[in-house]
């Protein structure tokens, strides 16, 4: 599945692509399913937007419970000044999250496919378990940005061991907010922890005082329709808001290793789903 060389540039660099590694019938048909569910949402049942700049705040109940649901969260600009959506709700969803891999069987099917449990063991991820799925959509126009960060520091394991799978579902360009990675070979320490305390309170805590890269000195990563993304949890990365007329939808899964140490700290608590 994974070439050598494609192996020694996820160690070396901490990601690697794999192009064409998904029909876009496939793809299609997880975008589908998404549509299903924001068709089946009720806008009028919650406010709850996602941002990646308010972390240090504490998050809403229906955030935080939602590590074992499937929930719909708005992006930051889909209202207007009264509190109602600009535009349709189709258009106004930054994502779904967190259990697409447990409660929906056609992501349940995709995420514990045997050609991503062939990639897992390739790269050296011992007893992998999914904690989280993401349907993110990237909305034109009004699709926010995703600030610097380290996964790691959402799913934080001793030793470290969480590592992302990002599908892209449709083409990721520069204009429509890609990813953008470290340029650098360089292992980047963890810079943050995003804590949540036992009253459900969170903090996003600072570890070390080290500047994050300059956005101009990343990678952007522009891929095609149906190609995987993989990295670790320690690579720095960010997506610019999509101001184009073209969405850019995508899934994610994030997995640990179950032989390491989950920190009791971490904000998703659900039971994860063995990988293999």
């Amino acid at each position: 599945m994974l070439t050598s060389s494609q192996i020694k540039q996820f160690q070396k660099y901490g990601y690697t692509l794999l192009d064409d590694l998904y029909s876009a019938q496939e793809m299609d048909k997880l975008k589908s399913t998404a549509h299903q569910i924001v068709h089946e949402f009720d806008p009028n049942s919650t406010r709850s937007v996602f941002s990646t700049n308010d972390q240090d705040k504490n998050r809403d109940a229906y955030f935080l419970s939602s590590e074992d649901k499937v929930r719909c969260f708005f992006e930051e600009d889909a209202f207007n000044s009264k509190g109602e959506l600009n535009q349709d709700k189709s258009l106004s969803i930054n994502k779904i999250g967190h259990a697409l891999h447990q409660l929906v069987d056609e992501f349940k099917d995709f995420s514990h496919s045997t050609k991503i449990s062939k990639i897992a063991k390739q790269l050296g991820l011992e007893k992998p378990q999914i904690h989280q799925s993401m349907y993110i959509f990237k909305q034109p126009k009004i699709g926010g940005v995703i600030r610097w960060h380290q996964d790691a520091s959402y799913f934080l394991t001793d030793p470290i061991s969480v590592t992302t799978f990002w599908f892209a579902i449709e083409d990721a360009t520069i204009q429509n907010g890609c990813l953008q990675v470290q340029s650098s070979k360089e292992v980047f320490p963890l810079k943050e922890q995003f804590i949540r305390y036992t009253d459900d309170s969170t903090e996003l805590k600072t570890l070390h005082q080290l500047p994050w890269p300059k956005d101009e000195t990343a990678v952007p990563l522009e891929v095609k329709k149906g190609t995987l993304v993989v990295f670790n949890g320690l690579l720095p990365h960010f997506s610019a808001p999509n101001l184009s007329d073209k969405s850019r939808h995508a899934y994610t899964l994030h997995v640990t290793c179950a032989n390491t140490e989950y920190s009791a700290e971490n904000w998703l608590r659900a039971t994860p789903s063995p990988l293999f």
